[in-house]
């Protein structure tokens, strides 16, 4: 028969400790919105692990999960990280971060490969074999369709102004899907673009200066989706990539980063479109 124990205790008598959950809350200071569970998930091409960061001079990065001494990493691979942004350079320690297009089987490696990464890749590629042959992982399938800069059935990732500035979208405008968290931690199914809400408006307007020359590369005009003529709230909820419900309310985290990736004429030629997806008719006189 075993005594029975007092409140707040074992059996044994050791007291019972109460773990209290803590809340999980985004800092103010934060360079973005994402909580730190949304920072990891998986390669669709090789299925390892990859943590995603914001850089300071583009759009996140994907990069290793674990560090590596730079005695074995080439000084153009380097990365750190810094205040919650990595940093395209070393920092000055023995250790840094690389991308993971570097190790990845499926990906060309764009830096020259030192015998430890080459060797960390091929652990990886027959990681991946194994992944493939028991079901666990399938391959992202190459995309079936490139879209034409000129065609209209299929507009692709389109120019967008908003804020003043321009973004070339991750995906055609009505499969921009909000990148806040839900009540059940996944990540929300509803699209920024809804009905209820004031649209914008295509116009051909011209290309403007590069990013890198900042000269405009010629008078040409392209299509941009103008949400320059919305109030600032609404060009502020496209820009943080939320749907309406998640815009209004406060404290919203993030579970993905916005994927809008600042406009460059010379590195996004291929998504210049000349005509408008949907054409106005021209007026005509009636009879």
């Amino acid at each position: 028969m075993y005594p029975t124990p007092l409140p707040g205790r074992h059996r044994d008598g050791s007291p019972r400790l109460a773990h209290h959950p803590r809340p999980v809350r985004v800092a103010a200071t934060s360079p973005s919105r994402l909580l730190r569970a949304g920072h990891s998930t998986r390669c669709r091409h090789c299925g390892h692990r990859i943590d995603l960061y914001q850089r300071t001079d583009r759009g996140p990065i994907a990069l290793h999960p674990a560090e590596l001494a730079v005695a074995h990493v080439p000084e153009a691979c380097r990365w750190h990280l810094s205040g919650g942004l990595v940093h395209p350079h070393s920092d000055g320690s023995n250790w840094c971060r690389i991308p993971h297009a570097l190790l990845c089987p499926a990906r060309t490696p764009t830096c020259p490969m030192s015998p430890f990464l080459e060797s960390a890749r091929r652990d990886l590629a027959v990681r991946t074999r194994r992944l493939i042959d028991t079901g666990a992982l399938t391959p992202a399938p190459p995309p079936a369709h490139t879209a034409s800069p000129d065609d209209p059935a299929h507009p692709g990732r389109p120019v967008v102004q908003l804020l003043l500035v321009r973004y070339l979208a991750p995906a055609p405008l009505e499969a921009v899907r909000c990148v806040a968290q839900t009540r059940h931690r996944h990540r929300c199914t509803h699209a920024v673009q809804t009905q209820d809400r004031p649209a914008g408006r295509w116009r051909l307007l011209p290309t403007g200066p590069s990013c890198r020359s900042q000269r405009a590369l010629s008078d040409a005009l392209m299509a941009v989706y103008d949400l320059g003529h919305l109030p600032h709230t609404e060009q502020l909820r496209w820009r943080a990539q939320h749907c309406p419900t998640h815009a209004a309310t406060p404290g919203t985290a993030d579970i993905a980063l916005a994927a809008w990736q600042v406009f460059d004429p010379l590195l996004h030629a291929a998504h210049i479109r000349s005509n408008l997806p949907h054409p106005e008719p021209s007026p005509r006189s009636e009879s």
